[in-house]
């Protein structure tokens, strides 16, 4: 089942005089449970892509469908509700509330979602022991290291069950063996039955995915299936 499909996208930026085509023309379909990469150097236009699928944004011209809902046509409430309830975000920089806990942190999407206080935290709580920081729940991110503040940042975008998850550069600021271990955490989302996009710059994160898709100067180069993808979860039992 198709989850995702953008037909043509185009974007285009004015840049003082100048019109930057980040996108020229990019058509795409992510199926349900699909664990995909998005692949490409600075400037090929995987993060402008990111954030026309994530909703963040919205193209020059093009049809983008998500979940059989043309986006074009939403309104605004429409579009932000999508942002919280269909849509889990993770960022290279974690965009944590500096003086919130890890729980506080994880809650935030909750009050959008009109739950009650007690439901709150308890699925707070769950998803923070899902990524395995029941210890660490009333640190504040500045009392944790990279990995952790990343695993508050999966656990918050989880907290709503989003059916995609979208990851943008999501290993960028953590070193090698956290890396294997967010990627981990990752691949158990996917297993779960989430859709997982990583938009990624690195070979070796993009080869746990397990489709990838090229990006250059704004279109897509090429497509490949990854008939061997790593799995971190064997590389961290190893």
């Amino acid at each position: 089942m198709k989850i995702i499909e953008i037909q043509d996208i185009k974007k285009h930026f004015k840049v003082g005089t100048q019109v930057v085509k980040a996108l020229k023309g990019i058509t795409l379909d992510i199926y349900k449970n699909e664990y995909v990469g998005l692949m490409g150097t600075s400037g090929s236009g995987k993060s402008t892509l990111m954030n026309i699928l994530g909703c963040l944004d919205t193209p020059t011209s093009g049809k983008y469908q998500l979940n059989n809902k043309i986006v074009s046509q939403l309104t605004d409430n429409e579009l932000a509700e999508i942002r919280n309830k269909e849509i889990g975000f993770v960022f290279q920089t974690f965009n944590l509330l500096p003086r919130a806990t890890a729980l506080e942190n994880v809650i935030l999407p909750l009050v959008y979602a009109g739950m009650s206080k007690e439901e709150r935290i308890e699925r707070a709580v769950e998803v923070l022991k899902q990524v395995q920081l029941e210890d660490r729940m009333d640190h504040k991110p500045n009392e944790l290291s990279g990995g952790q503040r990343q695993r508050v940042a999966v656990a918050r975008a989880l907290v709503n069950k989003p059916s995609i998850i979208l990851a943008d550069e999501p290993t960028g600021n953590l070193d090698s063996k956290t890396s294997i271990e967010i990627m981990g955490l990752f691949e158990e989302i996917h297993n779960a039955g989430n859709t997982v996009i990583v938009v990624t710059h690195e070979e070796d994160i993009a080869e746990h995915t397990h489709r990838i898709i090229r990006l250059k100067d704004g279109l897509i180069e090429k497509e490949e299936i990854n008939t061997n993808p790593k799995s971190a979860l064997v590389e961290l039992q190893a």
